[in-house]
């Protein structure tokens, strides 16, 4: 039975009672980061040997070159063809959704022209390349493939290059099938921070990528933050979250399982349940004793609600879409009677906002077509899912006619002088004359 914190918003101590139920300390201590310094420096000055070293050590997978580890196209075709007819659907049906939704978010060139005849305006590229990072072995993420890929190959990435660890040589198809259906173009059996930094500094087999995606554990979190700057990256993930705000009026069981859905994933996980109906809290509690012993993760889930979950009165709905915001949730569901009103109520900051009783949390995970990277930890008041848009890039168009140089120019180096940057100045008013 899980011994999940209540929270009051009356209470005289619930700003600190949440500041400490939502406080995270994320990535890495000393040991782990000193670890991965040393991966990091020893693929850039050795590259596939360091790779080969590492890969042996840690996924007890020795090879005699990293080219041995690349999965060939035949063998993720395969995949796809080998799993069951159900699964295979499954993966076809998300990856269409996924593409369509994906289809949407793609930002375009534009332009104006000024009065003075100077064209204005943006150029949208894609990136040249991208690395995909996903955990691999017995876990099985095809859905991390999908929602990382899809987007990329819709921006126009002309390379994406996708790592996965292969512990004792295993692999599982349906990450390989998901590869395969996603479009990835190459497939390399390495984990862990040496294949960040394989991506970041490029080996002698293993292309140095523009950025790295994807999910991975500390490890893996910790070198993606290290490279940041050589590369770019998604962003570094803290454990998974969700909040639920209900009215009252959700079958109890159902608000349990969302709850659990997050709890599951690990034990720092997080799993928030705000309503303005005390006695809702207490069915969902008693739901919650009831159905733990169904889920196969029961430990995780206990232990997940015990560290970091909460029921929260709340006085009404707005007081909860204040909560709501302060918590800036990965995963917000409004499961109430009008959640479009909810929304427009003021609702700023969460990652994914799943509406109505009937959307569970776990559609966005898998197929519903949004993406189900999403930023964590409260970053959601500042940063956004993973879109198409971050595989694209702008740069600003700027094309003068003669009198807009003249014009643009007088401005131009009156503010270099200011700023005591004589060449600058002569620079613009050269074309003035």
């Amino acid at each position: 039975m899980p011994t999940i914190a209540r929270l009051d918003t009356q209470q005289p101590d619930f700003d600190q009672a949440l500041e400490r139920l939502l406080s995270w300390e994320s990535v890495a201590d000393t040991g782990v980061r000193d670890a991965v310094d040393e991966i990091l420096g020893a693929v850039r000055s050795e590259g596939d040997t360091a790779v080969l070293r590492y890969t042996a050590k840690f996924d007890r997978l020795d090879r005699a070159a990293v080219s041995d580890l690349e999965i060939p196209h035949d063998r993720l075709q395969a995949a796809l063809e080998s799993i069951p007819a159900e699964q295979r659907k499954a993966l076809e049906m998300a990856s269409a959704r996924i593409r369509r939704y994906a289809e949407h978010q793609l930002m375009r060139d534009w332009d104006f022209t000024d009065e003075d005849g100077t064209v204005l305006g943006q150029r949208v590229t894609a990136l040249d390349s991208v690395g995909l990072y996903v955990p691999g072995g017995k876990a099985a993420y095809p859905s991390s493939v999908l929602m990382n890929a899809i987007p990329a190959k819709v921006a126009g990435v002309e390379l994406l290059v996708m790592v996965v660890p292969a512990p004792g040589g295993e692999l599982n198809d349906l990450v390989l099938a998901a590869a395969a259906v996603a479009g990835v173009d190459r497939v390399f059996t390495v984990g862990g921070a040496q294949a960040v930094a394989a991506l970041a500094y490029g080996t002698q087999t293993i292309p140095a990528v523009d950025k790295i995606v994807g999910p991975g554990n500390i490890f893996v979190a910790a070198a993606k933050r290290e490279v940041f700057g050589t590369v770019g990256i998604d962003m570094i993930a803290g454990p998974s979250e969700i909040l639920v705000v209900c009215d009252g009026e959700t079958d109890p069981d159902w608000i349990a399982a969302d709850l659990f859905s997050q709890a599951e994933h690990d034990e720092q996980a997080q799993s928030i349940l705000l309503s303005w109906d005390d006695a809702f809290l207490d069915r969902v509690a008693e739901a919650m004793d009831r159905l733990l012993e169904e889920m196969p993760r029961a430990e995780i889930i206990r232990t997940s609600l015990d560290k970091r979950g909460a029921l929260v009165k709340v006085r009404d709905s707005a007081e909860a879409v204040a909560v709501a915001n302060r918590i800036a949730p990965e995963h917000l569901e409004l499961s109430v009677a009008d959640p479009q009103a909810m929304l427009d109520a003021g609702l700023r900051h969460a990652g994914a906002i799943f509406m109505g009783r009937y959307t569970s949390e776990a559609l966005g995970d898998y197929c519903a077509g949004p993406n189900h990277v999403l930023p964590t930890s409260r970053t959601a008041r500042f940063s956004s899912p993973l879109g198409v848009y971050d595989f694209q890039k702008r740069s600003s168009i700027i094309h003068c006619s003669a009198e807009g140089a003249a014009k643009l120019g007088e401005t131009a180096a009156a503010l270099a002088h200011g700023e005591g940057l004589t060449a600058h100045a002569r620079s613009a008013e050269l074309r003035s004359r």
